[in-house]
């Protein structure tokens, strides 16, 4: 039996930039962080009593006889990819609701492709992991998804990623004191909506303008946001800037797609700045999941009395990546 543990992330700035169809032409950069939410993959063998040849847990249960019969597309192109085939039972297990905006997807195939690499003896790096559940989710899914979640669910940590026009990826860890990313961990909210969305139809229109050059401007000023994120951070001032630049981050974004808010998101949002929450922004795709917040900590009472339908969920970084918590071959 093979277990793994991989993080879900927020991401701060530079969404939308590490799309191929973006950086292929410009180059692209996030900053982003895994938090201690995880997904937990695991894998085993079948008895050869079963009457299956495959089964995987996860909202549902599915018991096959051939890989092509699988309905979870991960699981189904994960096998397919490493050459797995039969013999193998996967569960899956969140922390937290799946297609919220938190990258669980790219932290579920991640997670995945690290157990079945175990289960079959064989040692991975985390780059390499990044780069096999791109391929698994953009060219044999076939979905609209871009390439930071499966780096930082890989590596884990505060991270600075740059996607360059050769398709490579430069992973840098932003080093800051501990005392520094202590209060940003305590200046930032995170609550669920309730709003579950399928990121992959609703970033269909973006992609789209993306790839006839629509809105290239407003993805390189988001890619400069990064750069000054990053020096906010490592400064040694008022960290109320980095929320000011999650705001501009946001009205950035809310211009890429006509799907990306709606108006009750956009009254809560507001409802959250009139409380004191310097600014924010939905995870992911948008359309619903999680809304992180940056609020000073004299604030943040406020902010919870003023969004009484949500619910919050503690936030705290972690640098672990994906991880084998369990071998027994």
């Amino acid at each position: 039996m093979i277990i793994t543990q991989t993080p879900v992330r927020i991401s701060f700035l530079g969404g939308g930039t590490d799309y191929p169809e973006y950086f292929r032409r410009h180059g692209g950069e996030t900053l982003v962080a895994t938090i201690n939410k995880y997904t937990l993959v695991t894998v085993h063998g079948i008895t050869q009593f079963a009457d299956h040849a495959l089964r995987i847990h996860y909202s549902q249960v599915e018991s096959v006889s051939t890989l092509d019969e699988i309905q979870h597309p991960s699981a189904r192109e994960c096998l397919r990819f490493l050459g797995v085939r039969d013999g193998i039972e996967i569960h899956y297990l969140s922390n937290l609701p799946a297609r919220t905006g938190l990258g669980s997807s790219g932290s579920a195939t991640v997670g995945l492709l690290h157990a079945l690499h175990a289960f079959r003896g064989e040692l991975v790096t985390r780059e390499q992991l990044a780069e096999e559940a791109v391929h698994v989710e953009r060219e044999l899914i076939k979905e609209h998804v871009g390439c930071q979640d499966q780096y930082a669910c890989s590596f884990g940590g505060l991270l600075h990623l740059e996607f360059c026009a050769d398709g490579s990826v430069k992973v840098a860890p932003a080093t800051l004191p501990a005392s520094r990313l202590k209060m940003l961990e305590e200046r930032l909210m995170l609550f669920y909506t309730g709003a579950q969305r399928n990121a992959h139809e609703l970033l269909g229109e973006q992609i789209q303008r993306t790839v006839n050059q629509e809105i290239d401007g407003g993805l390189g000023c988001m890619r400069q946001l990064v750069r000054q994120g990053l020096d906010v951070l490592s400064d040694e001032g008022d960290l109320g800037a980095f929320g000011e630049l999650l705001h501009e981050g946001w009205t950035l974004k809310r211009s890429f797609s006509t799907k990306i808010t709606t108006p009750w998101l956009d009254e809560i949002y507001e409802r959250a700045r009139g409380a004191g929450a310097v600014g924010g922004k939905l995870l992911g795709a948008g359309g619903g999941g999680f809304l992180l917040l940056y609020v000073d900590p004299s604030t943040q009472d406020g902010v919870r009395r003023a969004l009484p339908e949500l619910r919050e969920v503690d936030v705290a970084f972690e640098n672990s990546g994906s991880t084998i918590i369990f071998y027994r071959p």
